[in-house]
Parts: structure tokens; C-alpha cells; sequence
């Protein structure tokens, strides 16, 4: 890329001919929260009350609203520099840097690193170089990357090894993990200046070999890590639950989780939560609800989101699986303690768990508290409540279910619904409620075969 001949962005103001001063400072955007506004109006006092005579408070000023992410606000602050009767020195240049670089905004942030290099400043050190050059990475403009890493050579700044960092992950970004690789190795090697990897250049590795399927290939980096000494972060262990997720493969998250409490790595929230969504998108129930349990006594929160596909997962399971429904019931309990709300779907199946747990009273319940919040039930789930309910002889809580849940709907129970309750009144002599029964199935368009005797 060609060196712009002229300054940065708004150059002929800012390092020439100073604008007409402003009568006062606005920001742009408007602030999202509390706090941002807090920050924005701190700044801003500080911009209309302290005196700023020197390049050195300007400059001060600058790095903090860059360093606070008040980006939009920083960049307006460094375009009334002439204002002050100042001109951008080395350091003005390399916040500025930094703030396009946060900005997301490399190509900008380019010109700028040209302009110093052009205009004879200090040349730019290392530290401004690797903004520049992740910035490129980040939007996967790995040639730029190489462009502004070969002109930091060309000028003998060493890079150091957070430089080479940043290469390695925008390589695994844009799928070119073989030479990720290669680069992995020639720093292993000794080959790059002597610098040696370290345990995030290891992580950015890995993280590309998981993204491609070769989970495998990163835990034989993530070894070969501890046996040159270095010591894995969280987030090392991370990448490698997002690969056997990813896989297919969840249930070897397990022996992972016992390797990182044997080499003293504690899994944190972040760890469970993915071996737990892995685990659920794979089917893999009584595993989740293991692992559900334990981060609950590690004092872990587990999202409602996937507490409720936990409590669907274990209720459908549970129809085949009758000892899954004391697990059912211990978590519906512990949603309930913790306050998190059950989706419409989860509470009906939890009411049919607690039906075919033979706990009619809970299911009977939840029914009616289903009701009370405006939701409707399906005819499946009411119809099994009431067979529940007759089975057990509780005649009129069978009946203010039909009252409560058929009002004001077209859709009707199962002839097989009826069949039952109109059998245990006629067992018990309650004629006139089975008449009463047979008319409202017949009128809804259901026949039943027992008929009031």
C-alpha cells in the first residue's frame, strides 16, 4: 500500500490550520447505559475544565477515553488538537493507532502507521505494530497482516512473540491451520529470533484444529504444552470441550474435565456450561444430568435456557426410562427454588412425568397453574391428568379439570378420556354426572363407547 502524502484523517486540520474552535464538545452517538453516560460526562468536564497546556496532558487525556473505549468520543477530542495550539507527536500517533484499531478499523489505522514512518517520527515500536497487524487478523486480511509484519522487519523492530500470537490466530480465522502449524513450529524450533511459544500461541493452535475437526491434534498440542513446562489456561482446556462438542464426541469431555483437576486447572463455569450444552445437543441425558449436578454443588449457575432442555430432555427420556423421573423431579424442584421459569413445553411434559410417576396431586397442580398463567394445555397432557385423577378415584378434581381446560376451546379430549371418567362414575353411582359427560363428549363430536348406566 502506497504511503499517503498527506497526514491522517482530517490532517489539514489537525496539524495545520487549526478549525474554528467549537463552543462545546458532543458526542456523536448516544450513550447506552448509566455508566457510559457517567463516563462520557466525566470526560467531557475534564475536556471543559482542566487546562491543557501541554502536549503531555493532552496526550494523558487522549489514552484514557481510548483506554475507557469512549472511542467516537476520543477521536472528536483528537481532532480539536489544533485547538489547543499543539501538534501530534509520536505517542499522539500511536493512540490514534490504537483507537481505529478498536475501532476495527485497520486500513485507517495504517495510513496513520505510514504517516510517522513518512514523516520522519520515531518510528513506531513493536507494541503499535501488533495492534496494527491483529487488527488486519482479526477482519481475516492476512496479506495486510504480512505487508505491515514485513515492513516492521524491514525497519529491524523485532516482533515479539504476542506479534507472532496474533499471525497464528488470524491463520486458524480464514482455515489456514497447516500453516498456523508450521509457524507453531518454527517458533518451537528456535527459528524466529530465538523467541519461544508461549501458552496462548499453543491455545491459537488449538483452537484452529478444533474449528476444522482435528480435536485430537489439538489435545496433543495441549500435552505437549504441560511437558515443555508451560501451564494451560481455562481457556486452553476450553477450545478442546468446544472440539469434542462440535464432533459429535461430548461424552470425552469427561476425561478431559478429570485431567484438568489432576494438573490443578479448577473448570469454571464456562467449562461445564459447554461438556453441559454439548452433552444435551448429542441426546447424551443421564450424562447432562450429571453434570448438571455437579456444577449446582460447585455453586455454578446453570442457564435457564438449558435447564429447561435439560428438564425436556429428562422427561421424554424418563417414558422409557422410569428411573429418570426422580431426576426429573429434582430438577424441576431446584428450577423452582432457584426461581427460573419452566417453558410451556417442559411443564407439560413435567406434568405427564409426575402422571406416569403416579404423583397425580402434582401433576394436578401444575395443570391448574398452567391455566392460572393463560397457558393452554394440549389434550394429551389434560387427558392423562384426568386418567391419572380417576385411576386414584379423585372424581371432582377429574371434572374441574374438564370444566377448566375444555372452556372456550373447539379442540376436545380423546374419546378414551371420557371412556374413563364416565366408568368410575358409573362405578360409583353418579349417574347424573355421567349423563352429563356423555352430552358434552357427544356434542363436541366424540363418541364414547361407555356409556351413564
Amino acid at each position: 500500500m502506497n504511503s499517503p502524502a498527506t497526514p491522517p484523517p482530517a490532517s489539514s486540520t489537525l496539524f495545520f490550520t487549526p478549525p474554528k474552535p467549537p463552543h462545546h464538545l458532543k458526542c456523536n452517538y448516544q450513550p447506552t447505559n448509566k455508566n457510559k453516560t457517567k463516563i462520557i460526562h466525566n470526560f467531557t468536564n475534564k475536556i471543559k475544565t482542566q487546562k491543557i497546556q501541554t502536549l503531555t496532558d493532552f496526550n494523558h487525556l487522549f489514552m484514557n477515553m481510548v483506554s475507557a473505549n469512549e472511542l467516537d468520543l476520543a477521536y472528536k477530542f483528537y481532532s480539536n488538537l489544533p485547538h489547543y495550539n499543539l501538534s501530534a507527536n509520536n505517542l499522539t500517533l500511536s493512540i490514534l493507532i490504537n483507537c481505529y484499531c478498536k475501532r476495527n478499523d485497520p486500513f485507517e489505522a495504517l495510513k496513520v502507521l505510514h504517516y510517522m514512518i513518512d514523516n520522519r517520527y520515531t518510528n513506531p515500536n513493536v507494541k503499535t505494530f501488533t495492534q496494527v497487524i491483529n487488527s488486519f487478523c482479526r477482519k481475516g486480511r492476512l496479506s495486510d497482516a504480512y505487508k505491515v509484519f514485513d515492513k516492521m522487519l524491514e525497519l529491524k523492530c523485532d516482533p515479539t512473540i504476542n506479534t507472532y500470537n496474533c499471525l497464528l490466530k488470524g491463520l486458524c480465522y480464514v482455515g489456514r491451520v497447516e500453516e498456523a502449524y508450521e509457524l507453531l513450529v518454527r517458533l518451537k524450533t528456535g527459528y524466529t529470533d530465538g523467541l519461544r511459544p508461549d501458552v496462548y500461541s499453543f491455545t491459537a493452535v488449538m483452537d484452529g484444529f478444533c474449528k476444522v475437526g482435528r480435536t485430537d491434534e489439538a489435545l496433543e498440542l495441549l500435552d505437549e504444552a504441560v511437558e515443555i513446562g508451560l501451564e494451560p489456561s481455562i481457556v486452553s482446556y476450553n477450545t478442546v470441550f468446544n472440539g469434542y462438542f462440535k464432533e459429535g464426541r461430548p461424552l470425552e469431555g469427561f476425561g478431559l474435565l478429570e485431567r484438568m483437576k489432576e494438573r490443578g486447572c479448577a473448570p469454571d463455569s464456562v467449562s461445564y456450561s459447554t461438556l453441559l450444552h454439548g452433552l444435551l445437543q448429542w441426546g447424551e441425558v443421564r450424562a447432562a444430568v450429571k453434570v448438571c449436578n455437579e456444577m449446582l454443588e460447585l455453586g455454578f449457575e446453570v442457564d435457564e435456557r438449558m435447564m429447561n432442555t435439560l428438564l425436556r430432555g429428562v422427561c421424554r427420556r424418563s417414558r422409557k426410562e422410569k428411573e429418570l423421573l426422580n431426576d426429573a423431579y429434582q430438577l424441576f424442584d431446584e428450577m423452582s427454588k432457584r426461581g427460573c421459569g419452566v417453558d410451556p413445553c417442559g411443564l407439560e411434559l413435567m406434568i405427564e412425568a409426575f402422571c406416569n410417576g403416579n404423583e397425580v396431586d402434582k401433576a394436578f397442580v401444575n395443570l391448574c397453574e398452567m391455566v392460572k398463567l393463560g397457558l393452554v394445555p394440549r389434550v394429551f397432557t389434560s387427558s392423562i391428568v384426568v386418567r391419572g385423577l380417576c385411576v386414584e378415584g379423585k372424581i371432582e378434581e377429574a371434572m374441574s379439570v374438564l370444566v377448566l381446560v375444555c372452556r372456550g376451546r373447539s379442540e376436545m379430549f380423546e374419546r378414551v378420556t371420557f371412556d374413563v371418567l364416565i366408568n368410575e362414575m358409573n362405578r360409583r353411582g353418579m349417574v347424573t354426572h355421567a349423563s352429563c359427560v356423555y352430552c358434552v363428549a357427544l356434542k363436541n363430536g366424540v363418541i364414547p363407547l361407555r356409556k351413564p348406566r
